[in-house]
């Protein structure tokens, strides 16, 4: 089946305009008559929720930590890109768009992805209105530098600390609608299930973690802004806490979800150190604007970065794509990291590193210029390491970041269930393949604030005269029927192994065999052991406490998704036999290791349907069209 993505008509740089003019609108009066609940706190969320209750709409906003400030938002560091050419050096909105096109490898909507290159200008201003600091120049203009994947400098930033400035920025906008009484804040909540009525989303399930009760929540459209679902590697740059849940829980109710194997690899984080760690550390994509990227030319060299001459490192990046170097895409920095390392050229106490190197960098602007961009970051490194990156070179490693895929939504952002909204990295519609850096809080900025509060109020207007729904109606029992039971069974399980073991075990596997590359044979494989994961999980899952407060049957609940949503990840990596942006496909391959894509027959975006329990997916597909654009060989050599 082939589904509709509703593009508006007319020329892309139009197209939203075209929307907006011709939108529905509803009555002041009437927004009061109307509630919304967005699920998570984060930039896109909280962003949406402030806006959604200034219109005048009544919100129930939900997140699952303590404070809606605690959301996943904060730990994005480098930036957020926008096309105001500020540098002067050539950047426009079409540029960006372009450049986000084919960083995604060709595998993006058009329309989705001009809209956000068109709706960078505004957020800007936006946030500097709120009083995000940041940074300037010497005469007090905004300053800019440049992310992978990219020849211009259109990345603004706040240090080393960007998504927790505009994290900030949202929570203000955010507690001001709670103060005037427009948002209902439900904090430490999870969300558990997807209420349809009708087949339209009208409410959710959600489990309060301090007292353990099952509470009904019912609106007359449900926002899920929850973010990604890197964490299903166990080991990734994501907060323990960081699951797939909500968006798991909507797609069993009908929700399609694209794009699920593009998982991007962040070639800046911190490597594993030890067989007990619980996550890694991100270092922010900006380093990569003055520090060099190296590993020993010798395979198996055991002398420490320092000890290395020049003459003896292999500059891998620089050597490979030297028009782009150190600032290549994400996807293509990770492999080819991981190229090196496999190749017995890794660095480190378990050779599973390179080396991010700022020598020449200080030697040219002095330690004090260095110190005055990443300051943080370098204090952090020394934190956690106990090494001075000002005197030797910072060890990296690739490792799960974000998630491309997501649920299906059109342009409205609207997914296949009538009324349900996913928002930010929780949907999968701007970045294709792959992510080029500081777009990820542009996008979730942009949904929340820009597109959100006109595509939902368009749907609305169709709701004012819907029947009115409470929560006595038999959906919402059923629904919280099926989630008690549920963590019931959990309870009653009398294995021995804990929800943690699983979820090791399950991250490891898809690391291997549906990771950075995968083959045919792996992923067939993979699936294999996960149906098997999955039947272990079902008997041998040990959960102590009760029902009341119990971050271990928390644990179970996510875990038992993440098994379901791996191995959906690995249909989708089996069923697209090309390699694009993050999915590597060691099949499909250039003589000299470059990603061979088939647009012949995988320009599309696939949508899978869930059919059941142990019953195969079904693939739907949005076929791509570029009109503006020509499919071109992704190359940044």
């Amino acid at each position: 089946m082939m589904i509709d993505a509703k593009i508006p008509a007319g020329d892309l740089a139009d197209k939203w305009n075209n929307y907006k003019d011709s939108s529905k609108l509803i009555n002041p009066a009437n927004r009061k008559k109307l509630d919304i609940i967005v699920v998570g706190t984060g930039l896109a969320g909280s962003s949406c929720a402030a806006t959604l209750a200034e219109q005048g709409y009544n919100v129930k906003s939900f997140c699952f930590q303590d404070s809606a400030r605690r959301a996943h938002s904060v730990a994005a560091q480098g930036g957020v890109n926008a096309a105001k050419n500020y540098k002067n050096d050539g950047d426009s909105v079409y540029r960006m768009f372009y450049d986000t096109i084919k960083g995604g490898d060709f595998r993006s909507r058009e329309a989705n992805v001009y809209r956000l290159a068109e709706c960078s200008l505004a957020l800007i201003d936006q946030a500097v209105a709120q009083g995000v600091p940041f940074a300037r120049e010497y005469g007090g203009y905004l300053n800019n530098r440049s992310f992978g994947g990219v020849q211009v400098s259109r990345t603004f930033y706040a240090r080393g600390q960007t998504g927790q400035q505009l994290m900030i920025g949202a929570y203000q906008a955010l507690m001001r609608q709670v103060s005037a009484g427009k948002v209902k804040t439900y904090t430490r909540h999870e969300m558990l299930d997807l209420v349809l009525i009708d087949g339209k989303a009208r409410g959710i399930i959600a489990r309060n973690l301090e007292t353990g009760e099952i509470e009904r929540h019912v609106a007359n459209a449900v926002v899920l802004a929850t973010g990604g679902y890197g964490k299903v590697y166990y080991l990734s740059t994501l907060a323990m806490g960081c699951n797939s849940s909500a968006i798991w829980r909507a797609h069993k109710k009908g929700a399609f979800m694209s794009g699920v194997s593009w998982i991007q690899f962040h070639p800046t984080c911190l490597p594993q150190i030890g067989e007990t760690q619980s996550k890694l550390t991100l270092m922010s994509e900006s380093l990569r604007n003055d520090g060099r990227i190296w590993v020993p030319k010798k395979a198996g060299d055991e002398r420490v970065p320092n000890d290395i001459p020049e003459e003896e490192r292999d500059y891998y990046l620089e050597r490979r794509y030297p028009t782009f170097g150190n600032l290549s895409p994400r996807d293509i920095s990770s492999r080819a990291a991981k190229e090196r390392i496999d190749a017995g050229c890794g660095v480190g106490p378990m050779k599973n590193a390179v080396c991010l190197d700022f020598s020449k960098a200080i030697r040219e602007q002095g330690r004090d210029k260095i110190e005055e961009k990443y300051g943080n970051l370098f204090r952090m490194y020394d934190k956690i390491n106990g090494v001075d990156a000002y005197k030797e070179p910072m060890l990296i490693s690739p490792a799960a970041h974000f998630t491309m895929g997501g649920l299906w939504v059109d342009y409205d952002l609207m997914t296949t269930i009538p009324g349900l909204f996913a928002l930010g990295e929780a949907n999968f519609s701007d970045h294709g393949a792959n992510r080029l850096g500081a777009n990820s809080l542009l996008q979730s900025c942009v949904d929340g604030y820009f597109i959100a509060p006109y595509t939902i109020p368009n749907y609305l207007s169709g709701e004012l005269k819907a029947e009115k729904v409470t929560t006595d109606h038999p959906a919402f029992i059923d629904a919280e029927n099926n989630v008690r039971e549920q963590l019931n069974r959990f309870l009653n399980l009398k294995g021995h192994l804990s929800a943690d073991h699983f979820h090791k075990t399950l991250g490891k596997l898809l690391y291997d065999k549906c990771g950075l590359s995968r083959t045919r044979k792996s992923l067939e494989e993979a699936i294999v052991e996960i149906r098997s994961l999955k039947k272990s999980f079902d008997h041998e899952l040990k959960i102590t406490g009760d029902e009341g407060v119990n971050s271990e049957l928390e644990k179970a609940g996510r875990v038992s998704d993440f098994l379901e949503l791996g191995e959906l990840m690995c249909h989708d990596a089996l069923q697209r036999e090309e390699s694009c942006g993050a999915h590597f496909r060691e099949e499909y391959q250039t003589p000299d290791g470059e990603a061979v894509r088939n647009d012949k027959d995988f320009c599309y975006v696939s949508a899978w349907e869930w059919k059941g329990e142990a019953v195969e997916p079904e693939l739907h597909k949005e076929p791509l069209v570029f009109e503006t654009v020509k499919l071109t060989v992704r190359s940044y050599k």
